[in-house]
């Protein structure tokens, strides 16, 4: 797999308080990638450090394959864009002298292609409007327009959805997709706001006191967290036989258990038990969120 970002070992100390702990992290290429975990966990941190505004202390970190201790590590990070906190701005500007400003920080020598990128964000009919009297979702978006300045092949975005109404949130969800789905961005984000997240991420890297916990896809999360039923019974290879006829989705946990995927008819299933002298011990429904899936995952870490 292609990596845009990757990291080996990874430290970060504060004088005496090491904030990043041999942190080993991977960004598949053309993902969007949430980082998940607690105020403090190390999740800006990271950002800084592979963003080039702050130095490791020790490990290693990869940008499109370019190792942080090589000469080309500047170059692979102009490939980059980042909002770290609060997006940089002019508040008595409008969103298209905004641009203009980051064109000229930049060396771009025309104002061509200011107002694709406007529109691309949402903000083509701001006008003369001044940033200052953006809703805070305005903002978030014009901070992605001067990322996208840049033409880079991925963003970090610390937080992005922090404080934003609901409209907001929709919004920078909306433009966050689609600049991965049309302009093939690679997306880093940090969220406290995890099933909005989920709406989003297509992996996930959990942190907890500078340690990477677990990385995980969408997809395979998703199997983790769907709807499904452990059932407890007598017999599971005759319950097999009745899953079999119903077509429903299963896994065989144990010689007397097993999880079923999906709806399925309880009633009509506990008859099927009874006519083939089956036993129900019991029976355990799970839904789980994005949300219970960390809980459950940090829990288990702080118990072992």
């Amino acid at each position: 797999m292609e990596y845009v970002i990757e990291t080996k070992n990874l430290c970060k100390n504060y004088m005496k308080n090491q904030v990043l702990k041999d942190l080993n992290v991977h960004v598949p290429k053309g993902s969007i990638y949430g980082l998940v975990g607690k105020n403090g966990a190390g999740k800006s941190t990271f950002m800084r450090v592979v963003c080039g505004i702050q130095d490791a202390t020790a490990g290693e970190y990869k940008l499109f394959g370019v190792s942080n201790s090589t000469s080309q590590i500047n170059k692979a990070r102009s490939r980059m864009g980042a909002v770290i906190e609060t997006v940089s701005m002019y508040p008595g500007m409008s969103a298209k002298d905004n641009m203009k400003q980051q064109y000229r920080l930049l060396g771009i020598p025309s104002w061509d292609g200011i107002d694709e990128l406007l529109e691309l964000v949402g903000l083509g009919n701001t006008g003369k409007k001044k940033a200052k009297n953006f809703s805070l979702g305005m903002r978030q978006r014009l901070g992605l327009a001067m990322t996208l300045a840049g033409n880079p092949d991925c963003i970090v975005l610390d937080e992005p959805m922090n404080g934003l109404d609901p409209e907001g949130i929709i919004e920078m969800r909306e433009t966050i997709l689609k600049l991965n789905k049309e302009k093939d961005i690679t997306f880093v984000i940090s969220s406290h706001i995890l099933d909005e997240l989920a709406k989003v991420a297509t992996h996930y890297g959990f942190i907890d006191n500078g340690h990477l916990v677990e990385e995980i896809s969408a997809d395979e999360i998703e199997k983790k967290c769907r709807k499904s039923s452990l059932l407890e019974v007598n017999d599971s290879a005759a319950m097999v036989k009745i899953l079999e006829k119903k077509d429903y989705e299963y896994v065989v946990e144990s010689d007397n258990k097993i999880t079923v995927y999906g709806d399925f008819d309880v009633n009509t299933v506990l008859q099927d038990m009874l006519d083939n002298s089956l036993k129900l011990v019991a029976l355990y429904a799970t839904n789980e969120s994005l949300e219970s899936y960390y809980l459950n995952l940090f829990g288990e870490k702080k118990e072992a």
